[in-house]
């Protein structure tokens, strides 16, 4: 069973600016030397990568693009698109919504993206906010992974 991170758009967005979070970057540094898969869903890199835009930050987005290279990235599927349809409306029906109802739910998308991915491998959501995530998968604030 291998181990599988994937990159919130938070820590990703952190990442991103690695002189103003170097933490970030030594743990994701120690994450690939012990061997974890660390991987940028579609959906993560989507969210901070509009934000790079948006403030014309050119530096950022070359960074961003990089670490698409190096380390691995998952495109978003019909199959994860399918999933997350049935998360979100398990969510609503549950009381439990993660966004408002007209918006595109990246929480629900990045939680499919996890559950495709699984494969009886040991998938992780590395977040900033654990809140709606872990009521799909396995999710931390990406320091508290160890």
């Amino acid at each position: 069973m291998s181990r599988i991170i994937l990159l919130d758009a938070g820590p990703l967005g952190m990442v991103s600016h690695p002189q103003k979070n170097p933490e970030i970057k030594a743990w994701l540094q120690n994450m690939i030397r012990f061997k974890a898969s660390v991987l940028i869903p579609e959906i993560a890199d989507y969210e901070v990568r509009r934000e790079l835009i948006r403030a014309n930050k050119k530096k950022g987005l070359e960074r961003l693009d990089i670490l698409k290279m190096l380390i691995g990235y998952i495109p978003i599927t019909t199959e994860a698109m399918l999933k997350a349809a049935e998360l979100w409306a398990q969510a609503r029906k549950q009381g439990k919504p993660t966004a408002d109802s007209k918006s595109l739910d990246a929480d629900v998308i990045l939680a499919a993206q996890a559950l495709v991915i699984s494969n009886g491998d040991d998938v992780i959501v590395a977040t900033t906010n654990v809140g709606h995530l872990s009521h799909f998968v396995p999710a931390k604030v990406w320091n508290e992974i160890p």
